[in-house]
């Protein structure tokens, strides 16, 4: 009995045992998952609260993106808002009144919005508040007299400020204070109606619309601004037909330039009309919605006074001519000269341009004008109005000008300028001494004409047709002072006016084209008949008939269009722009030079005051080459350069046939001793040869010496030791001699046989003589040995011995000027130029 008992408890105790095992088991994992939780808990707990933190933060971050991308967006509206309203209410029209200046517009623009105030917009800064007017709409405004009216002032001096004097006629109906609201304006004349001719007004304004919208074409009339100040009797007393009337303006008037400016009265309410609403400063339309703007203060009463007045001054004394740059096209070089050269020289009284129909019609023009009266503007004008419309491809131009106020040097590259006008040609200016060169250029422009006649075409149109692939520009000859050439009873005279003549019958139909301007036409009477178009600025004589008397009464910076030879009922009187801003002219030329195209050309500027220099092309290069180089068989000595289009030398061939030295006559020693050294180079520079310098003048010694300096092969010889008794050479053998006549009677005898028997030995004199009879005493004589000769300060009579015609050549000395006579090649002597030889190198 004990035992099962002893063995009851120890089963229990057993079973206590295992349940708490088991319950502690349990508990352990209850307390595990409790742990668990709890940490996930915990985990969960810190991720949300790093979720919140870190939403918080992109939500922040966001918030601060999308606020910075608005303040950017909101700036950059701002900013094309305010480019926007800049563009559309330029200079006067937008400015504050701070810096409010009147302005004009570009001829072709139409008027722009006018300022009223500003909007506030964000953080930005304040924008422009514009309402239309002039060409877009009429203005309704409502709210306080006083602020309407002040709000009026600005808007009439905006529109009359950025207009021109006379585009806008003001009319103001003020039955209240009788034109006084708007007293400032007075200096401008406005056309005051008074309280009893409001029907009447209206009437006026009905009748000037519907004859405005019934004209064809764009409308060319001032715009009617028509300022109506109604009060309450206005509004009351208004009859059906005068609401009808004003209803009908309201309509019909901004297409017919007829705009109103209403307060106090109510109109009928369409798109063309802006309605502004305004409390105490602040103001409301409907161009801009609910966007509230701060109006303008009132402009200051002196600023309106100064424009009123400024502006009636200039009113009363008529529109300002066009500028240079209102005679530019709208693209450079788009124009073609295949029928002619129509280009713009200035504006008539009503604004319109005035162009010169140059071309197949009117070939030639005659410009008459005293000295001071704006020949030379003119010409500047004129030229400017024609490079921008014809590129180089379809006009070149020769300028030539006698006039010492005429400069065509600055179309030229100068060392101050680089550019040029692509279309010049050449360039002849201070040519008052050198006749020779305006005849060297008709005789080039008299071969242009037969050239181009030789194809058989009866216009340039026909030419260019038939040979497309030659280049035949217009060509336009302009010269000043033309009755410089043709005056006078010399060769020059006589050949300039024959072929002034010749190109004034032919060049016309080959594109060949003369500009002729003189004081008072001098030789009219030469080209009449074949120049009709005629161009007279004020004062001018004899270029228009005796009984036109337009230029006696045109005032400065006019000019008389007539192409009726002069017939009185023919004139076109025009304005002509001011040219003479060099700052302006070289703007214009850099940017056609800008636009040549490639291959372009220099002109040629031929510079009567200029003395041109010895070419390094005839200039040895180095030392002589030896004796045992090819000879040429006629070397060339250049002497100085020809007064002709191109910048030519002139060449004295010197062969083995007798008589081919040459004399150089004068005593002007530096040039003598130029063309000495020119001579002596050029030929050292074109193959082998032996030189010998007898220098006999203390005076050229230096001049000899640098020549000396220069060709280091040369024999020396002075008054110590002269001697003519040269030996001889294999290569050509060049005896250069300075003051050759103080050799002496010692001398004469051998220097007569080395000028005899030299040149079929290769031996040649180049010397020079101070006098033609000093010349004769060493020849004996005869001048059978002088085959060609170089006068310098020696009159025309001294040197008929040496002139194959009685009495000597037509020649008057003028500084580095000499006349060049070769017997074997010229009828008549030519004029040249002495190169500059010894004072541009040591």
């Amino acid at each position: 009995m004990g035992s099962h008992r002893n063995a009851l408890v120890a089963a229990v105790r057993q079973e206590l045992a295992e349940a708490r095992g088991t319950a502690r088991a349990v508990l352990a994992a209850a307390e595990s998952a409790r742990g668990e939780a709890q940490q996930r808990n915990r985990m969960v707990r810190e991720a949300y609260a790093t979720c919140l933190t870190q939403l918080a933060a992109a939500r922040e971050a966001a918030r601060d993106d999308i606020q910075r991308r608005y303040r950017s967006e909101a700036v950059r509206l701002a900013g094309h808002l305010r480019g926007l309203a800049t563009v559309s209410a330029t200079g006067a029209a937008g400015a504050p009144w701070r810096v409010w200046a009147p302005s004009e517009p570009e001829p072709g623009d139409r008027p722009g919005m006018l300022r009223i105030g500003t909007i506030a917009f964000e953080e930005t800064a304040a924008l422009p508040a514009l309402v239309p007017l002039l060409g877009s709409a009429h203005l309704h405004l409502s709210g306080p007299a006083p602020v309407l009216d002040q709000m009026i002032t600005g808007l009439l001096l905006r529109a009359l400020g950025s207009t021109r004097p006379g585009d806008v006629q003001l009319t103001v109906y003020d039955p209240e204070q009788l034109g006084g609201t708007l007293a400032p304006f007075a200096p401008l004349g406005p056309a005051l109606v008074g309280p009893g001719a409001f029907g009447s007004l209206l009437d006026e304004l009905v009748e000037h619309i519907c004859r405005i919208n019934g004209m064809p074409g764009p409308r060319t009339e001032p715009w009617r601004l028509v300022v109506l100040l109604a009060d309450h009797a206005t509004a009351a007393e208004m009859t059906a037909v005068q609401r009808a009337q004003l209803d009908r303006v309201i309509r019909t008037g901004v297409a017919g330039g007829v705009h109103l400016i209403v307060r106090g009265l109510d109109v009928e309410d369409i798109n063309s009309v802006e309605r502004v609403v305004v409390h105490e400063q602040t103001a409301f339309c409907d161009s801009l919605g609910p966007l509230p703007i701060t109006l303008d203060p009132p402009p200051p009463a002196d600023r309106v006074a100064a424009f009123c007045k400024a502006a009636a001054d200039r009113l009363h004394a008529g529109p300002a001519p066009a500028r240079l740059s209102d005679l530019e096209p709208p693209k450079f070089w788009a124009a073609s000269a295949a029928h002619g050269l129509p280009a713009p020289i200035g504006d008539c009284t009503d604004g319109t341009m005035v162009e010169v129909p140059l071309g197949d019609e009117f070939p030639h023009v005659l410009i008459g004008g005293p000295s001071g009266s704006g020949k030379t503007n003119l010409i500047h004008v004129w030229l400017g109005s024609l490079t921008t419309r014809y590129g180089p491809e379809e006009l070149a131009l020769y300028l030539l000008g006698f006039s010492e106020g005429v400069s065509f040097a600055r179309y030229a590259p100068g060392s101050r300028d680089p550019s040029w006008l692509p279309q010049v040609r050449l360039a002849g200016v201070n040519v008052n001494a050198d006749r020779e060169f305006g005849l060297a250029m008709l005789r080039h422009l008299a071969e242009e004409v037969r050239a181009r006649s030789l194809h058989g075409a009866g216009s340039l149109a026909e030419l260019r047709a038939a040979a497309p692939d030659g280049h035949w520009p217009r060509i336009v000859a302009v010269i000043d002072e033309f009755q410089t050439l043709i005056t006078g009873r010399d060769a020059v005279a006589e050949e300039a006016a024959g072929l002034l003549a010749d190109l004034a019958r032919r060049g016309g139909p080959q594109g060949v084209h003369l500009i002729l301007a003189s004081p008072d036409t001098i030789g009219v009477q030469t080209l009449a008949g074949h120049v009709p178009l005629r161009i007279a600025l004020p004062k001018a004589r004899r270029v228009l008939t005796d009984d036109n008397l337009a230029p006696a009464v045109i005032p400065r910076y006019h000019a008389v269009v007539n192409t009726e030879a002069g017939a009185p009922g023919a004139n076109r009187i025009v304005r002509l722009p001011d040219a003479g801003d060099r700052t302006v002219w070289r703007t214009l030329q850099r940017r056609l030079w800008r636009s040549r195209p490639v291959g372009c050309e220099e002109p040629r500027l031929f510079d009567g005051n200029a003395v041109p220099r010895l070419p390094a092309a005839y200039r040895p290069a180095g030392r002589l080459p030896g004796a045992g180089a090819p000879v040429g068989s006629s070397p060339g000595a250049v002497l100085g350069e020809r007064i002709d289009v191109a910048a030519q030398p002139a060449r004295l061939r010197l062969g083995r046939m007798p008589g081919r030295n040459l004399a150089v006559l004068g005593a002007r020693t530096d040039e003598a001793g130029d063309v000495l050294a020119a001579a002596a180079l050029s030929l050292a520079a074109q193959g082998p040869a032996h030189f010998s310098v007898i220098c006999l003048a203390p005076e050229a010694e230096r001049a000899a010496a640098r020549l000396v300096a220069e060709l280091p092969a040369a024999d020396w010889y002075d008054a110590a030791d002269v001697t003519f008794d040269l030996p001889a050479t294999d290569v050509p053998h060049y005896v250069i001699g300075y003051a050759l006549d103080a050799a002496g009677p010692a001398h004469r005898e051998s220097l007569r046989a080395l000028l005899d028997t030299g040149p079929e030995r290769r031996t040649h004199v180049l010397g020079w003589w101070r006098t033609v009879p000093r010349l004769r005493d060493d020849l004996g004589g005869g001048f059978e040995a002088i085959g060609a000769w170089v006068a310098l300060d020696v009159a025309g009579a001294d040197l008929a011995p040496l002139y194959p015609q009685p009495g000597g050549p037509v020649w008057y000395p003028r500084n580095r000027r000499a006349l060049f006579f070769d017997r074997s090649v010229h009828r008549t002597p030519e004029v040249i130029i002495p190169y500059e030889v010894n004072s541009d190198h040591t």
